[in-house]
């Protein structure tokens, strides 16, 4: 197994994501509900100078232990748990069956960021085109997978996320030079190939708005009405919905539409085209809000970038074929965002990925880092239940640092953690039993935030 570098490097890391802002909403229930824009950017650590270590005395096993074993007891957690924490350097100093694979549910999050940033790099967009059919008087939208793509958007929000409004603009402006001001709509979604829900997925995910089917074209990660209180409900067709959407905004921008958007290829080379933020903004994204759609998207641009099958099979292979080049063993899955009941991860390699993530050596991979939420501050960490000024577990508030996985039956945390000292820990507590919890899980990291563990 590979022994991945950075202890200082995370430590640093850690650090300057801090400067994310708080209030993201969220729900830590199987998925969160969508974020708003952050007004600022996320900080990526990259080329952040080194610095000593806080603590002048490692930590102790032994100590780490004891202070594990009460809240794991109070918990009634001795069933179905597992757990992995080693310090930055990667020495580990609790181990609960860490080789154990269990059900992920989200946390299967992490694994799928450090697959797209590996296989397509931190810089690359994903492109939607539109593209004008001479013959047929037809322009045809074509999705280059970007589930963040959407009608409109806040010019001030952050990151930029391509718009149909910006696009259609565009759009009209070619037509208009060929003299056209009429034309019927298409639309092309297959970039994606194969089934559009994975092995894995109950049949009420789509229904109760946690998931939507996974196509190459989609606005608002298939939300028929973003922003809205819960989870919103998805389109059953959402490359249909996107397109509709985007007749609108042709209307809006002076071309009549005439008739239903019809499913067509595209053809020759596009008239007007929009870019996505960049993979290390959108991961960063996925990361906080923990959204299923935008993961499952990027399983299939590895799969793209890595010449497997652009279906959900291929996305998965992707995954494992960049787990095994990095050294990483015991993952396992048929999905890439964790809603697969059938996807198995062992708590050792969610805590190597996430110090993949840190490793100077894989600048490329820090996102999956910078992503990760920050308690009682940023995404599925940032609900007043969970480390919140009125909930026991608020000494690990800005101290806990995690992706959440909720499934019934299944609660798993996976990240970082400083404590009293100046310790930082990289751990990965994943509960796999009936009265699994969140509030469970963080009640041990906010065990080891507390402590004094040298």
């Amino acid at each position: 197994m590979r022994r991945v570098r950075g202890e200082v490097y995370l430590a640093l890391a850690l650090l300057n994501i801090f400067v994310l802002l708080a209030g993201f909403v969220s729900l830590d229930v199987i998925e969160a509900r969508p974020l708003p824009a952050a007004p600022h950017p996320v900080t990526n650590a990259e080329g952040v100078a080194a610095a000593e270590p806080a603590a002048s005395t490692p930590a102790d096993p032994e100590r780490i232990a004891d202070i594990l074993d009460d809240p794991m007891s109070a918990a009634g957690l001795e069933d179905g748990l597992t757990g992995y924490v080693t310090d930055a350097s990667g020495t580990p100093l609790f181990e609960l069956a860490p080789d154990t694979a269990v059900t992920p549910a989200s946390t299967t999050k992490i694994a799928t960021a450090v697959t797209v940033l590996d296989a397509v790099g931190p810089d690359h967009v994903l492109t939607t085109g539109a593209y004008f059919d001479t013959a047929e008087n037809r322009v045809v939208l074509r999705g280059g997978g970007d589930a963040t793509l959407t009608a409109t958007a806040d010019s001030g929000a952050y990151p930029q996320v391509a718009t149909l409004a910006e696009l259609a603009a565009d759009t009209a402006e070619a037509l208009a030079a060929e003299g056209v001001d009429t034309v019927s709509l298409g639309y092309d979604d297959s970039l994606f190939t194969g089934p559009e829900t994975p092995p894995g997925w109950k049949p009420n995910y789509i229904p109760e708005g946690n998931a939507s089917p996974v196509t190459a074209l989609m606005i608002d990660s298939g939300r028929v009405a973003p922003g809205a209180s819960g989870y919103g409900s998805r389109s059953t067709e959402p490359s249909l919905h996107a397109a509709r959407a985007f007749a609108d905004q042709l209307e809006e921008a002076g071309v009549t539409v005439e008739g239903e958007p019809s499913d067509t290829t595209a053809t020759g080379e596009p008239i007007a085209t929009v870019d996505s933020a960049p993979m290390s903004r959108l991961v960063e994204s996925m990361m906080l809000s923990s959204d299923n759609i935008m993961a499952e998207a990027m399983g299939r641009t590895a799969a793209i970038a890595m010449g497997e099958e652009h279906t959900f099979a291929g996305a998965t292979a992707a995954t494992h074929r960049v787990m095994a080049d990095l050294g990483v063993e015991g993952v396992t899955l048929t999905d890439n965002s964790g809603l697969s009941t059938q996807n198995r991860i062992t708590p050792r390699a969610l805590v190597e990925l996430v110090r993949l993530a840190a490793d100077p050596g894989h600048a490329e991979l820090n996102a999956a880092l910078t992503g990760l939420p920050t308690a009682n501050s940023t995404g599925t960490l940032s609900s007043n239940n969970r480390y919140g000024e009125s909930a026991a577990t608020h000494d690990g508030a800005g101290l806990v640092r995690g992706k959440t996985g909720t499934l019934n039956g299944v609660s798993t945390l996976a990240g970082t953690i400083h404590d009293q000292e100046g310790n930082l820990f990289v751990f990965a507590f994943m509960a796999n039993s009936e009265s699994a919890s969140g509030h469970q899980l963080d009640t041990l990291a906010t065990a080891l935030a507390r402590c004094g563990c040298s």
